[in-house]
């Protein structure tokens, strides 16, 4: 399972595809113009947007990610933020997945508020730059995605 926003956190996540391409994949991300596009035909249920400092939107997420987590099972959620990995990450653990948190290239001086609420529930922080590994001790340098 992927979950992230749409834009540049969805378009990193899409990179990915040699690694999840022979997998059943089931994308979690809002209704937006670009991600309607880029995932045509794929298996996706839409988040709530928008997420940032909105509470409502938070609640109706963790029950989507409820409903979402608890219906596929997923081995493994990855994400690149922002705001719906959090209840994606939460839920996904309490059902035994395993999760990946993948921090994006535009913050290479401090983490980004997401990856640090989804820090206690993350198996496996992947970083996109060099700079990025002192932040998250025992990440993984991946490379830019973009």
């Amino acid at each position: 399972m992927f979950a992230s926003s749409a834009g540049g956190h969805l378009a990193q996540l899409l990179q990915l595809k040699p690694w999840y391409g022979e997998h059943d994949v089931r994308w979690v991300t809002f209704r937006l113009p670009d991600a309607v596009s880029l995932l045509d035909g794929a298996s996706v249920a839409w988040a709530y947007h928008p997420t940032t400092r909105d509470v409502k939107n938070l609640i109706r997420n963790t029950f989507l990610a409820v409903r979402e987590v608890n219906r596929m099972r997923p081995d493994v959620i990855v994400s690149s933020g922002a705001a719906i990995a959090v209840p994606f990450f939460w839920i996904g653990k309490l059902f035994g997945a395993k999760t990946v948190y993948v921090e994006v290239i535009d913050r290479i001086d401090t983490r980004t508020l997401t990856a640090r609420l989804v820090s206690p529930v993350t198996d496996l922080f992947l970083a996109q730059d060099p700079e990025q590994l002192d932040l998250f001790p025992g990440s993984h340098l991946i490379g830019r995605l973009l």
